[in-house]
């Protein structure tokens, strides 16, 4: 029995021997193999989807087609530009030259009215020249019979006899009138008149005489000789300053300032 105890502990031991290698050979399996990679997913082509077909060989052609259509594009845009900017300069070019037309009317417009109130000054003018004329006129009528001014109208009214040139009738007149230093304004104010001609005549206004009275009748007053004889013409053109402006130098300045007297 001993035996068979033995006999079977030495079973059981090599039993147990042959059953470790085999569970090591197990574990000792090689691995399994690795799982492939998936593969790298590439991004899209440039090329455009309608050349990646195989039923678009001409790829060049169709570029050109689109350059050439791209050109014409840009050729409208730029003729579109130009013709939009010729129009903005047409509209300019037609303003200013309205702008030009409307400042041209206004001047003339101005110029118009200037000419306008010149006139209206001018006759206004004359009507005081007149007024005056005849306010003078008025006075030296009525100076003889002044009793205040008898001594000194007397001297003026009792013309002296003088003879000689124009200008010698006048020196002598004036000094008769006390008015000698009065001279040199008459020279000058009867020399720029007529000249110092007694028959001298303004062809546009009819003024008449070394004087240069408008209208020439008024000369009569001071002697029925006054269409030659510089004396008469003398004597009146003297009481007409001296009535209207004092003396020959008062006269002479109105002249500079205004061209008449």
């Amino acid at each position: 029995m001993r035996r068979t105890v033995l006999h079977a502990l030495t079973a059981a031991a090599l039993a147990s021997a042959v059953a470790v290698p085999v569970a090591t050979v197990a574990l000792a399996d090689p691995p399994a193999p690795a799982a492939p990679a998936p593969a790298a997913v590439l991004p899209p082509s440039p090329v455009p989807l309608a050349a990646a077909g195989p039923d678009r060989p001409d790829l060049a052609a169709e570029r050109s087609e689109r350059r050439a259509m791209a050109d014409r594009v840009a050729a409208a845009k730029e003729r579109a530009e130009r013709q939009a900017a010729a129009q903005r300069k047409a509209a300019a070019e037609r303003k200013a030259a309205a702008e030009r037309k409307a400042a041209a009317d206004r001047k003339a417009a101005e110029a118009r009215a200037d000419k306008a109130a010149a006139a209206r000054r001018a006759a206004a003018a004359r009507d005081a020249e007149k007024a005056a004329e005849r306010r003078a006129e008025e006075r030296a009528a009525a100076r003889p019979a002044a009793p205040a001014r008898a001594s000194r109208g007397a001297s003026r009214s009792a013309l002296p006899k003088a003879s000689g040139s124009p200008r010698t009738i006048a020196r002598s007149m004036l000094a008769s009138r006390g008015q000698a230093e009065q001279f040199s304004c008459l020279d000058r104010l009867w020399t720029k008149e007529s000249g110092w001609d007694a028959s001298a005549r303004n062809p546009s206004s009819g003024a008449y005489g070394i004087p240069q009275a408008l209208p020439a009748s008024k000369l009569a007053s001071a002697g029925s000789d006054w269409r030659t004889s510089a004396r008469t013409q003398i004597a009146w053109g003297l009481s007409y300053i001296d009535g209207r402006y004092g003396s020959p130098c008062a006269a002479w300045r109105h002249s500079q300032a205004n061209n008449w007297y």
